[in-house]
């Protein structure tokens, strides 16, 4: 049993170092404002097209990036939460019968 937690726990690092690989982004007003973040949700880059920083207002300027934000972190979100479900399917897969307790076939 203690096998299995310690591969379960070298998979969840091998999950994490895959998701700083990926690259997710996010826009907003039809791209003036993009998003770039890892897999693992951490915001690498923010690009805002600098026409549009020229006629925008702090409070339109802020709305904008949250909304890039939250796409950008959606994605992250998504692709993270595949990746750990295909492991703990493996993972499960391997403990015989004990994967079937929670619906997985």
């Amino acid at each position: 049993m203690f096998d299995k937690l310690f591969e379960a726990q070298k998979q969840a690092e091998e999950i994490k170092k895959r998701l700083d690989h990926i690259s997710v982004s996010g826009e907003a007003e039809g791209g003036k404002v993009r998003v770039i973040a890892s897999a693992n949700k951490e915001i690498r880059e923010v690009v805002i097209d600098p026409e549009f920083l020229k006629e925008a207002d702090k409070e339109e300027l802020e709305e904008i990036l949250v909304v890039a934000l939250n796409k950008a972190l959606t994605q992250a979100e998504s692709i993270s939460q595949a990746e750990m479900q295909a492991a703990s399917q493996s993972l499960l897969g391997g403990l015989g019968g004990l994967g079937n307790l929670f619906g997985n076939k």
